[in-house]
Formats: structure tokens, C-alpha cells, sequence
């Protein structure tokens, strides 16, 4: 079986939660990333943040590109994975979650991120990787 330290990208970028929202975005521009890890002074994962929790929370709403990255990112109940996660396991949580990243961490340490193409690439994991997708896209109401 394999684990996800066989298909984690282990080079992550991250951000630090007081960086901004603009720092936060030149980044995934120049990166060309949808996602990037928030870290604490102490390089804890404390969040994640998306180009669309950019443009829902920071655009949308107004506000100042100098938000810091705290204010927008997604903080609780931030699910996560381990190196040694079994693959299919991922795929199955990141479907439940209805999730396209996953961070990996050790010892509270960002260690990589597995998104869902990383699945999708595998040819032993496109099922698992297309019945995540399915869970995902699952449509929802627009808010009200």
C-alpha cells in the first residue's frame, strides 16, 4: 500500500497568518497554486488559505488587500493527513471532507500537501481520485 509521503509534493510553500492577503495571492500567482498553508511563528499549521476565500472574504466583501491572512483563512477543523496516511485512506477523507488539498503534517509540521490531482496522476489511485471528485462537486444551494 502505498503512503502518502510516495506522492506528497514536499517542497509546500506556506504563509505566515500575519502575512497579507496580497502577499498571500502574489504568491499563489507567481506559483501558480490555488492553496497555501498558514503557519504560526512556530511553523504550525493554524490554516489554510484559497484563492476563493481570497476573493469571498477579502474582494467580495470590500476589504483591504492588506488584510492579514488570518482574518480569511480557513481555521477550524483544518483536516490533515499524515506521511504515512495510506493512500486510499486520503482519497476516501478527502472525498468525506469534500476537500481537493490535503496537508500532510508531522510533528505539527507542515511536511507536504497532496492535492487531488496528485491522485488523479497515479493510475492505481484515478478511481479513488474520481470518486473524491464526484463527492466534492457535489452541487450545493448558492448563499442566501
Amino acid at each position: 500500500m502505498a503512503q502518502l509521503r510516495d506522492i506528497m509534493t514536499s517542497n509546500v510553500l506556506t504563509v505566515n497568518e500575519t502575512q497579507t492577503v496580497q502577499e498571500a495571492a502574489a504568491l499563489m500567482s507567481q506559483y501558480n497554486i490555488g492553496a497555501i498553508p498558514v503557519v504560526n511563528n512556530n511553523r504550525e499549521v493554524v490554516g489554510i488559505v484559497t484563492d476563493r476565500d481570497i476573493t469571498l472574504r477579502t474582494t467580495a466583501q470590500g476589504e483591504n488587500a492588506q488584510t492579514p491572512v488570518s482574518q480569511v483563512m480557513t481555521a477550524q477543523q483544518i483536516v490533515q493527513g499524515t506521511p504515512d496516511m495510506d493512500v486510499h485512506e486520503a482519497a476516501n477523507l478527502m472525498a468525506q471532507q469534500q476537500i481537493r488539498r490535503l496537508p500532510v503534517v508531522e510533528n505539527g509540521q507542515i511536511v507536504g500537501m497532496v492535492a487531488l490531482g496528485d491522485l488523479a496522476v497515479q493510475n492505481q489511485y484515478a478511481n479513488e481520485a474520481e470518486q473524491a471528485l464526484q463527492s466534492i462537486s457535489t452541487p450545493s444551494a448558492p448563499q442566501q
